[in-house]
C-alpha cells in the first residue's frame, strides 16, 4: 500500500472537564491534538497505513506540541511547515453529558491558513495512492483555496483518488451560499464523497440519503462513490453503478463526546478500501470507529489500533 496524503489545518483543543459548563464558566481544561484531516491521518497511521500531512504551525509552543504528536503517532511529517510569523490555531470545548458541545475557535490568521503555493511546491506525489480533502482547509483563507485547488489539480493529473469530507464550517466562510456553491464545486473532484446527513440537506435541500447521493454522483463523472454518515443509525453507500447499501450503526454507552465521530468514520472507510476489504466490511468499520471515538474526550483519542478494533467486532457481535 502507498501513502495516503492529507492537508488541513492542526489545531489544539482545550476540552471543559466540568460537564456542561458554559465555556464562559468551566474553569478546567485538558488538552488534545485536534484537526479534522489531522484526526484522520492519526487514525490510519494508528491501523498501520503510511500517512503523510501537508500543512504549516506556528513556531510556538501548539506548533511544538502537534510536532510531538505527529511524530509520536507516526504520521508523516515531511510536508509540515514552521511559520513563525503566525500562530498555531486552537479552539475550546465543552464538556457535555447530552448532544454535541459547545466550540469556540481561535484560529484567524493562523499559520495553516497562511500555508501558500510556494509550499506545496515543495509536495511529492510520486508515493502517494490516496488522498483525502475536506472542505475545512479550502474556507480557511484565500490562499488556502488557491492551495486546495492546486493540489486538486495534480492529483487529477496523476490519476491518485480523491475521498472528500464537506466537514462543513459556516463560521469560516462568507456566507452559507458560498459554502455551499464552493463545497459542491470541490466535491465534482472527488472520486469518493462523505457528507453527514446534515451535511448533505444543508449541501443539497434534502435529508433523504439516496436524494442526497444522487445530487453527487450526477454531478460529477469523477465521483463513483458517495457515503452518508447517519450517526447512531449507521451509513448509506451508493456506487455510480447504482449499487446502493445500508449498514447499521453500533450502539455504544456512555457517549462521552460527538467531536471527531465523523473523521473516525472516514478513517475506517479509508483504511478497509485500502485494504481492498468489501463496501459492507468498509461501511461496517467505519461505523465502528466513529463509535469507538464517541466513548472519549479527545477528537481522535478513541481511534484504535488494529487489535482494539478487533477487540469492539468481539464486544459488540451480536450488532454485527
Amino acid at each position: 500500500m502507498g501513502t495516503i496524503l492529507t492537508i488541513g489545518e492542526p489545531m489544539v483543543v482545550f476540552k471543559a472537564q466540568e460537564t456542561n459548563a458554559s465555556l464562559a464558566d468551566a474553569a478546567t481544561f485538558q488538552k488534545f491534538s485536534a484537526g479534522a484531516e489531522l484526526n484522520v491521518a492519526l487514525g490510519l497511521a494508528r491501523l498501520g497505513h503510511a500517512t503523510e500531512y501537508v500543512s504549516a504551525v506556528g513556531q510556538d509552543p501548539f506548533g511544538t506540541y502537534l510536532q510531538a504528536e505527529m511524530r509520536r503517532n507516526h504520521v508523516g511529517v515531511t510536508n509540515l511547515v514552521t511559520k513563525a510569523a503566525y500562530p498555531t490555531g486552537f479552539y475550546l470545548k465543552q464538556n457535555v453529558d447530552h448532544g454535541d458541545p459547545a466550540v469556540y475557535y481561535f484560529r484567524r490568521g493562523s499559520a495553516a491558513a497562511h500555508y501558500d503555493l510556494n509550499d506545496l511546491r515543495g509536495v511529492d506525489l510520486a508515493q502517494v495512492q490516496l488522498a483525502h480533502l475536506s472542505g475545512i482547509f479550502a474556507a480557511l483563507s484565500a490562499e488556502s483555496l488557491a492551495v486546495y485547488r492546486q493540489l486538486n489539480r495534480e492529483l487529477l493529473q496523476h490519476n491518485i483518488p480523491v475521498t472528500f469530507d464537506p466537514n462543513l464550517r459556516p463560521i469560516l466562510w462568507f456566507s452559507t451560499a458560498e459554502m455551499v456553491r464552493v463545497t459542491n464545486q470541490l466535491a465534482q473532484t472527488a472520486t469518493v464523497v462523505l457528507p453527514g446527513l446534515g451535511e448533505g440537506e444543508t449541501l443539497t435541500g434534502s435529508r433523504d440519503p439516496e436524494t442526497i447521493a444522487d445530487f453527487y454522483l450526477h454531478q460529477s463523472e469523477v465521483t463513483q462513490l458517495v457515503v452518508v454518515k447517519l450517526g447512531a443509525k449507521g451509513a448509506f453507500a451508493q456506487r455510480a453503478t447504482g449499487e446502493k447499501l445500508w449498514v447499521p450503526g453500533f450502539h455504544v454507552a456512555p457517549v462521552v463526546d460527538t467531536v471527531g465521530a465523523g473523521d473516525g468514520f472516514a478513517v475506517g472507510l479509508i483504511s478497509a478500501l485500502q485494504e481492498n476489504l468489501s463496501l459492507k466490511q468498509a461501511l461496517r468499520r467505519a461505523c465502528a470507529i466513529g463509535a469507538m471515538a464517541v466513548q472519549v474526550m479527545g477528537d481522535n483519542d478513541g481511534y484504535p489500533t488494529p487489535t482494539q478494533l478487533k477487540t469492539f467486532y468481539q464486544e459488540h457481535q451480536t450488532q454485527s
